[in-house]
């Protein structure tokens, strides 16, 4: 049955952030009512639709199919138009800015490799979650299937990564298409969605109503919990003598961080939050024990690995948190909470299965827990919090005259930024840093690649990020690797007038690669030098100061300990260009703790040749 169109709901809003909730459409006319329809270009219902959805910023590049939208949009005095230097850009752009605003992130390309180059933001954005709406252009109608020039089946490839892809034959299903795709993306389990128009159908004819009507039949996300599963859950958390909530990325998309606070207060459990939950629970909170997985924190691994009940919260038993999965938390039931059922189950069976929104569901277990008193924790908090003060996370201080340390360089940034700060990421050892050392108690404010893994995610996320929040700083902490897959969204950024912050974490190399080379592969360093550091047998290549200047953005160095926080204070003073500095530090740090690929999470190593002890477990 079709349903009057809504306007979609906006997901959780970052830390301090407090854009304009999108207003509802006036309802649709009665069935049977004659209304009297414009007729526009096909080109010209994308922009008016676009406006009417309250969409803010499009990120994209122009090109022969998608040429007829662009016209219009040039008249249109709502919808910004952001020019970027690369189509893989204009999708991380649109991630930055949905997740820094809870709003669709919009994208557009031509077809072929227009079309192609936005393959992986939209499958990063599948993997974590992220509302974006991707619109192409595709070859004439006649011409599709015969290999015209720049086809390609971008439906038919996006499939597997994309909640929903259409090919709009008709120009008057373009309000109906957008606004389902609009509504698609943002609800239940937010995700990308596709939208590719023909050339022909752009400049043809395309009457316009609106609102349209949607017509999702068989699209119904579960959001309210089963009332059973609920109870039970509560009781099995009370009865837990060993409890964890596993908190994943859906706590922060349903805006549930209050709800959880209060459930974790109530219960007194200890808490963990995944890569992607960073900030969901704050740092500073004593119920905390941080990240776990692969690169988590001794006390987290450790708490999954012994607990007696998984209380996982939109989170979905990732192999970087689980380690080998036949051996991940042997002795624990399991509550499973997810907006997307196709999770339960996938990886660990549930002994409490809850489809439903986490805010909605961690409320409704509040509501239900019977506390029985939080006694019984008081064993498994002692060994905990024993783990904690044997086993911090730290690192190495260097010497004045020795290279700088890329955790010094990251932690210090952290302590320098400003109130608010949203920070990027993109893959590798700076990403893990960066989850370690700087201390997040908002949600939204740590942006990165998760389930993807998506080297060059940083600048362009910053880049959409910070047009979302014009009003917050947004730093980026890059690599040296990822840096030059896509620094060259700087030019857009300086042309635009969008001041990031560019920390590239500088050590010559692929670092995490190197790392594994080191650990491994008996040092065998193949293919991971990136010749970025200077030495008297060549010079930097590039030189980032020399690039960021030529891209029209402050270039900043700092090779010294003692030169860190003068730069960083000067980086953050700039807030009129766009700014990159240069930290260049050793070659050799490494990521710790570290469970190896492939083994169980007890293998966890505290640092290189270091097994942690634990004691008393059988008393825990």
């Amino acid at each position: 049955m079709s349903t009057p169109v809504k306007a979609p709901k906006p997901g959780p809003q970052a830390a301090k952030a407090q854009p304009a909730r999108p207003k509802a459409p006036k309802p649709a006319p009665p069935h049977g009512t004659h209304v009297a329809a414009p007729v526009l270009t096909g080109a010209q219902a994308v922009v008016r639709a676009l406006e009417e959805l309250e969409v803010e910023a499009v990120f994209g590049i122009p090109g022969g199919a998608i040429l007829p939208a662009y016209d219009p949009l040039l008249d249109s005095t709502k919808v910004r138009h952001i020019l970027v230097r690369h189509e893989q850009g204009a999708g991380h752009a649109a991630q930055g800015y949905a997740l820094a605003t809870g709003k669709v992130g919009v994208c557009m390309a031509t077809s072929g490799p227009g079309a192609t180059n936005l393959v992986t933001p939209l499958a990063d954005a599948h993997m974590d979650s992220v509302p974006m709406v991707a619109i192409t252009g595709q070859v004439a109608s006649a011409s599709i299937g015969t290999d015209a020039f720049q086809e390609a089946d971008i439906c038919g490839i996006t499939m597997p990564i994309t909640k929903h892809s259409y090919l709009i034959r008709d120009g008057a299903d373009i309000p109906r298409v957008l606004a389902e795709a609009f509504y698609v993306a943002a609800s239940g389990r937010p995700g990308p969605v596709l939208v590719d128009i023909p050339k022909d159908i752009l400049a043809g004819p395309a009457p316009f109503v609106w609102p349209p009507r949607m017509d999702l039949p068989g699209y119904k996300p579960t959001t309210q919990p089963h009332g059973k599963q609920i109870r039970e859950a509560a009781a099995l958390i009370a009865d837990a003598k060993r409890p964890v909530l596993y908190v994943g990325g859906g706590v922060i998309k349903s805006g549930a961080h209050a709800e959880l606070m209060e459930l974790a207060e109530l219960t007194g459990a200890p808490v963990v939050t995944t890569l992607m939950a960073r900030g969901a629970f704050p740092d500073s909170h004593p119920q905390h024990l941080g990240m776990p997985g692969m690169h988590g924190t001794v006390p987290a691994v450790h708490a999954l690995q012994k607990s007696d009940l998984l209380v996982a919260l939109g989170a979905r038993f990732d192999d970087r948190v689980t380690g080998k999965l036949s051996s991940f938390a042997p002795d624990a039931k399991v509550v499973h909470v997810d907006i997307d059922p196709a999770e339960i189950g996938k990886n660990r069976e549930a002994d409490v299965p809850i489809v439903g929104d986490c805010k909605a569901a961690i409320s409704a277990m509040t509501e239900a827990y019977a506390d029985p008193g939080k006694e019984r924790l008081k064993t498994w908090w002692e060994t905990l919090d024993d783990l904690r003060g044997r086993y911090p996370l730290g690192f190495e201080a260097h010497g004045p005259d020795e290279p700088l340390a890329p955790q010094h360089v990251i932690q210090r940034l952290g302590e320098l930024a400003e109130e608010g700060t949203i920070w990027t990421t993109g893959v590798g050892q700076h990403q893990m840093w960066a989850s370690q050392f700087i201390t997040y108690d908002e949600p939204g404010t740590f942006l990165n690649s998760g389930g993807l893994g998506t080297m060059g995610f940083a600048v362009p996320a910053a880049m959409g990020a910070k047009l979302g929040a014009m009003d917050r700083p947004v730093w980026a902490i890059d690599g040296d690797g990822c840096f030059q897959m896509t620094n060259q969204e700087l030019a857009t950024c300086a042309i635009e007038g969008i001041p990031i912050k560019v920390a590239v974490i500088n050590n010559g190399n692929l670092g995490m690669v190197r790392q594994w080379q080191t650990l491994f592969y008996d040092k065998r360093y193949s293919n991971t030098n990136l010749s970025t550091h200077h030495s008297e047998a060549s010079p930097r290549v590039p030189d980032f100061v020399k690039l960021a200047e030529a891209l029209g953005c402050v270039g900043l160095r700092a090779e010294r300990p003692e030169e860190v926080d003068e730069i960083i204070k000067q980086a953050n003073a700039i807030n009129d260009r766009p700014v990159v500095v240069d930290f260049t530090v050793g070659q050799d740090a490494m990521v710790w703790p570290m469970v190896p690929a492939g083994v169980s999470n007890d293998e966890i190593l505290y640092a290189r040749d270091v097994r942690p002890s634990f004691e008393d477990e059988g008393e825990i």
